[in-house]
């Protein structure tokens, strides 16, 4: 497959075709002359001619008006299925001439015509820029018309960088594509962490010391507090702020670890670059990696250190939705119940559901409220307790009618 930029178009058509089809038409007819005006398409290269004159011909051998780009309407309908079956075969060549050329916007015009991604997403898949590719026709497709998203966000990150990954994922809704948006994450984390890495050892070797390869980022800073002295910093702190709040999501594993490492640096600059938002994480890197430890050792076996950090951490932010819920506020309070369930803790969740968010419309919260874990426990008379709470008598009656069963 062509690995360059997107190939040039077809050279301009050839003038001697339309007397070559003309003579065609006058010796044998038009089933031939469109015959000899498709072979003519082919040997050139012109696809988007092609296309329809495949359609022509078509429509000739069908006896119906041999213009290409009239409506389906104007057909007899018995012509309708064969004359269909004809459209995808046309696209489905000349897309696979495109692709074959690396003409990739091109060739994905047919197939999303046809609603058939699955050939550009092969293509796409086994695509390698060269240095010097103007990518974008590429991460276009991918990301926007989301035939293979994560080849489409791991292009930018790695043609265009950081900054521009992170308003990519910023930009989009990535909430019910969780696969996708800890994909995004997790090179996000790996890429800032490889980054503050290296810059981290330049320092230090350019200080005269000797770092061996398997330092950690914490390592290096307990052993090395100047360098975060002076209000010294080595990463973009915008990028980092912004990486280390998207790492909530996610998962415990390796990409959790290195977000916790980009913690323990951010909490050692100076106040003018901590990651300060509003509660429940006010306290800015303490806080995500307080949220991060829970996350990571809920999922481990339940080895001391483990546990304690876990319970640190849920108390923590228990108190933070207690403060928060005195000042009518709930946002900190649906943080703890998401980090419950992330804990496999859906009793406490359902607990704090019921203390902080009785009240509140369901349908505004960035958490499971009280009907949905109520429904996952088989408590009915909580769903019911809770419609009473939010004058919901419908909601009331038929938690209670559910109870009986």
């Amino acid at each position: 497959m062509y690995d360059g930029d997107e190939a040039p178009e077809a050279p301009p058509f050839d003038p001697a075709t339309f007397e070559t089809v003309r003579d065609a038409l006058a010796a044998a007819g038009p089933v031939a002359a469109a015959e000899k005006l498709v072979a003519e398409l082919r040997a050139a290269e012109d696809f988007q001619n092609l296309f329809y004159a495949m359609l022509l011909k078509k429509r000739v051998e069908l006896g119906v008006s041999p213009f290409p780009t009239g409506p389906s309407s104007e057909l007899p309908p018995e012509t309708h299925e064969p004359y269909e079956q004809a459209i995808r075969e046309a696209g489905r060549e000349v897309g696979q001439a495109l692709l074959a050329r690396g003409r990739f916007s091109q060739a994905w015009g047919f197939f999303r015509m046809l609603g058939e991604p699955e050939p550009v997403r092969a293509a796409l898949e086994a695509y390698q820029p060269g240095p010097d590719d103007d990518v974008y026709p590429v991460i276009e497709i991918a990301w926007q018309g989301g035939v293979l998203p994560k080849k489409g966000f791991d292009l930018v990150l790695d043609r265009h960088g950081v900054c521009s990954a992170i308003t990519m994922v910023g930009s989009s809704d990535l909430a019910n594509n969780a696969e996708l948006r800890d994909h995004c994450v997790g090179r996000l984390v790996r890429a800032l962490h490889a980054q503050l890495t290296e810059r981290l050892r330049g320092d230090l070797e350019g200080r005269g010391v000797t770092v061996p390869d398997d330092t950690t980022i914490p390592e290096m800073l307990s052993e090395n507090p100047q360098l975060t002295a002076d209000d010294a910093y080595h990463i973009d702190t915008s990028h980092l702020s912004s990486v280390v709040q998207m790492s909530t999501h996610l998962p415990p594993g390796p990409d959790n670890t290195l977000a916790q490492e980009l913690c323990e640096y951010g909490r050692r600059l100076a106040p003018g670059f901590q990651a300060h938002t509003d509660a429940p994480f006010d306290e800015g890197y303490a806080d995500y990696l307080a949220y991060l430890k829970v996350v990571a050792g809920a999922a481990r076996p339940p080895a001391v250190g483990n546990a304690e950090e876990v319970e640190a951490g849920l108390s923590r932010f228990r108190a933070k939705a207690e403060r928060e819920a005195a000042e009518g506020a709930t946002y900190a309070a649906q943080v703890y119940v998401n980090l419950l369930l992330k804990a496999h803790r859906p009793a406490e969740a359902l607990a704090a559901a019921k203390e902080f968010l009785m009240a509140e419309d369901e349908r505004n919260l960035i958490c499971p409220g009280v009907n949905e874990l109520a429904k996952k426990a088989g408590d009915f008379a909580t769903i019911a307790e809770a419609a009473k709470t939010r004058n919901d008598p419908v909601g009331y009656l038929a938690g209670l009618i559910a109870g009986r069963k």
